[in-house]
Parts: structure tokens; sequence; C-alpha cells
């Protein structure tokens, strides 16, 4: 059985989580470290290398391990770009964990090993073409179609996160203006709230005092709804996928599978809106998962 058991590992902003499959695909073993990452690049290469030698220990015949990042590998020189975990970018990370752990290390975006999980073992198991939506502290997707990732050949295959919906918008750490990211990743709706009130309040504090009918927390809320209809509206224009998997943390928004499906409805190109907007099943497990079939 262990020759058939798959190792991922989740490379996230706060912290790193090791799983072991099963060869039904059945987590057998699980290992989580916070990633420190203010303390930099080197320390980030130890941190993964503790949670790969311990999930090597409950799998010591895998010899390949799948691993999920935020950012991508550059088709052009090999190293990190477009990584909001900043001390990644222009490093050779694929080739430094090689190095660091001794064995095959298959290395892909953390939202595209979410929609494989999901796709596979989720929500989407029943469409051919599958969107998965990562909608948090940022906003990635990744793209499905028959069980397979779509990449693309530059490795940007599912960044719906940074194409613009207002040029006039904030400023985005990949230098352009208005991405979806900073108009609906929880960071933007909370700096929006801020501007409006004048004063701080955390996402969930925002929803909460929306449906308590705060008059500046339902302008905000509104406004997020609206924008992730706009944005929603133009992947499905583009893509029309099967379905639609919402992930991260603010998926839990029950408003975003009614006002929000509205709200797509409302901008896409089309009299109807067949596409299904789907509440992940995998829950936090959906990265690690995705990375361990990469395996």
């Amino acid at each position: 059985m262990s020759r058939r058991r798959r190792i991922g590992i989740d490379l996230g902003g706060t912290k790193i989580e090791g799983v072991v499959l099963d060869a039904d695909k059945r987590p057998v073993f699980r290992q989580r470290l916070a990633t420190e990452s203010a303390k930099g690049y080197g320390h980030i290469l130890e941190r993964v290398a503790q949670v790969a030698e311990a999930c090597r220990r409950a799998a010591p015949e895998c010899g390949t391990i799948g691993i999920g990042t935020p950012g991508a590998v550059s088709t052009r020189d090999g190293t990190m770009k477009n990584s909001n975990t900043t001390c990644l970018n222009g490093r050779r990370l694929h080739e430094d964990l090689i190095e660091r752990l001794g064995v095959p290390v298959i290395l892909e975006n953390d939202a595209n090993c979410f929609a494989l999980a999901e796709a596979s073992a989720g929500a989407g198991r029943d469409a051919a073409l599958v969107f998965g939506v990562i909608l948090g502290t940022g906003v990635g997707g990744g793209i499905v179609h028959r069980g397979e990732l779509w990449r693309g050949p530059q490795h940007l295959a599912g960044e719906w996160g940074h194409h613009c919906i207002d040029p006039a918008g904030p400023p985005c750490y990949c230098g352009q203006h208005g991405c979806v990211e900073t108009l609906i990743a929880g960071p933007a709706v909370e700096k929006d709230y801020r501007h409006v009130r004048g004063a701080s309040l955390p996402m969930t504090d925002i929803v909460s005092a929306y449906r308590g009918g705060d008059v500046t927390a339902t302008q905000v809320f509104m406004r997020f709804i609206d924008r992730f209809g706009r944005a929603l509206a133009n992947l499905i224009d583009i893509l029309d996928p099967e379905a639609v998997v919402l992930g991260g943390g603010l998926s839990n928004i029950d408003e975003l599978y009614t006002l929000g499906r509205d709200a797509v409805a409302r901008y896409v190109f089309n009299d109807e809106l067949r596409t299904p907007i789907r509440r992940n099943q995998l829950g936090d497990s959906a990265g690690v998962i995705g990375a361990a079939l990469l395996a």
C-alpha cells in the first residue's frame, strides 16, 4: 500500500501543511508548521524540509513530492514569479527544493492545486471543465479539463485575480491598477470599509454588520458583491466552465451563492447564467490534497 501513497505539501503564507494520501485519496497523515515567512527564504526552505521529512517517515517508499506554492515558475528563467509571499520571487525555488529534499519535486501554483483537488474529489468532480477560485487574502484560480490541469504556455492560466476591472482602482503589487485582487480580496474590502468609515473592521465583522443592517457595511459589502459579479462574469464569458468552485476564506460567505450569483448573471454575456457556482467540499485541505495528486 505504501507504494501507492502520495505526499503533498501546501506552502502557504502563514502555514505549511503536509499530507500523505492512501490509494483511495484519503489522508492518513498530516503535519503543519507555521511558515514564518518574515524570517526569509532560507528559513522557509527549512520549514518545508521539516514537513517533508515527517511525511516521508509515514510514506518512506514515496519517491516524488507534490508542492503547491503561491506564484508560479517562470518559463523564461525558472525562477519564481507572481508570488504574494514576495521573498520567493526571483528565487530558484524548484531547484532548491529538489536539492534540499533529495527527491523529485513537482511544483505547482496553490490555486491550481485547489482546482485539481475539487475537480477530482470535490465539488467539481461531475464537470469536465472546472474553474477553481481562491478568494481570501488574495485572489487566484485554476483550470482543470477532464482531470488535467491547464497551465498555459506561460503558466498564467487561471490568474483571474490580475485582470483589471477598474483602471482607476488601487495599485497592485503586480504593477497594474484595479486588479480583481485589489478590489475583492479580504484586505481590499477591509480597506474600502476603512476609507468609508474611517475605522477598521475585519471582513467577518463587515459581513455581520451588513447582515445587521449597518449602512456603511451594507454599502461596502454590496460593492464587494457587485465587483465579484463583474470579475467572475468576465471569466465565464471567456472560459464558459461547467462549474465554478469557490475556495479560500471568503468562500464561506453565504451571500456569494445568492446575491453574488445574481451579480454574475447581471454581467455575463448571455440571457441566462447556467454555470453553477459551488462552495468547495474539501475545505482547507483542498490545496494540500491537490499537491499530493500531482505526485
